[in-house]
């Protein structure tokens, strides 16, 4: 047995005056009650109790004993009492990560909801547009687009398809003119992406007579942060690849335009994703809640 489980036989023999009484508490037999006080009492060289066949009392040793234990006992089981609310209420820190463009367009409508709905709730937000494995970085929810997460994830839909431009400033436009077929993009200077998780670059896709297909253009301007690759295209420096979300300012007010979009296919929305065994937590019950009230009232849609 461990100290503690020694400590436990203890208290329950000293509260009861009995071993068998202890034991039926502690769930043990009473031979194990038994034995449990003999090896504390060998362990510190004192006898704790007085043993006859009608009644059981503590020693001047154990009365002692008991006296310098009775203060942290009550500290523990006010520890674990502090715990009960937890059951129920949603309490605690809530990690959470998240594309830096997207995420923080979900954060703006889902932090307010929370934390004006579950004040007990701590949130601690990661804006990454790397691909994070959630169990082993500690996160207990993420936010990606569909094709980004693994297939074991829980998912709550947030969004729509979302649909993706290739565009360019009008400067570029006018120097370089404007391409007829995605195939034309070879011949130009693009500003691609590429993940912080795999170093690979993200794949510029189309639709054809022929179906879905990728293509590799040119790699002279490469950034891992989409908010960068749009600052480069109003710049005038290439055409980018880059969900229509993230860039509606910029298309509305003619800082970029469109080419090519009847070639561009729409892919998944946004979805939050978090691992299956933490569902059942009431922080995250309270998170999955505030996401599905917004993605139910379209908030979030593009």
């Amino acid at each position: 047995m461990t100290s503690l489980d020694l400590i436990r036989i203890f208290l329950a023999v000293a509260k009861h005056r009995s071993f068998s009484l202890a034991a039926q508490e502690l769930a043990i037999s009473p031979t194990a009650c038994s034995k449990g006080v003999r090896a504390l009492e060998r362990r510190h060289g004192v006898v704790l109790f007085r043993r006859t066949t009608r009644s059981v009392s503590l020693t001047e040793p154990g009365v002692s004993l008991l006296a310098m234990l009775k203060p942290a006992i009550d500290q523990i089981e006010e520890a674990f009492t502090a715990l009960e609310p937890f059951r129920e209420r949603p309490a605690g820190r809530l990690r959470i990560t998240a594309p830096r463009a997207l995420g923080l367009r979900v954060a703006r409508l889902l932090v307010p909801g929370m934390r004006a709905n579950y004040p007990d709730v701590s949130l601690d937000l990661s804006l990454d547009d790397g691909v994070i494995d959630l169990v082993a970085q500690g996160y207990d929810a993420g936010i990606r687009l569909g094709q980004s997460i693994e297939q074991d994830m829980v998912t709550v839909r947030l969004s729509r398809e979302l649909s993706w431009s290739v565009v360019a400033a009008p400067q570029y436009l006018g120097r370089h003119g404007a391409p007829g077929v995605p195939q034309d993009l070879l011949n130009h200077k693009t500003i691609r992406y590429r993940f912080n998780s795999s170093g690979l670059l993200h794949a510029w896709r189309f639709t054809g007579p022929d179906g879905a297909y990728e293509l590799e253009t040119d790699t002279a301007l490469v950034a891992n942060d989409t908010a960068a690759i749009a600052e480069f295209a109003r710049q005038g420096l290439g055409y980018a690849y880059l969900p229509d979300i993230e860039i509606e300012a910029d298309l509305r007010q003619g800082h970029l335009v469109r080419v090519l979009d009847t070639f561009v296919p729409k892919t998944t929305g946004l979805y939050l994703y978090f691992p299956v065994r933490t569902q059942a937590q009431p922080k995250m019950r309270a998170l999955i809640e505030q996401a599905q009230a917004l993605a139910a009232q379209g908030q979030l849609d593009p």
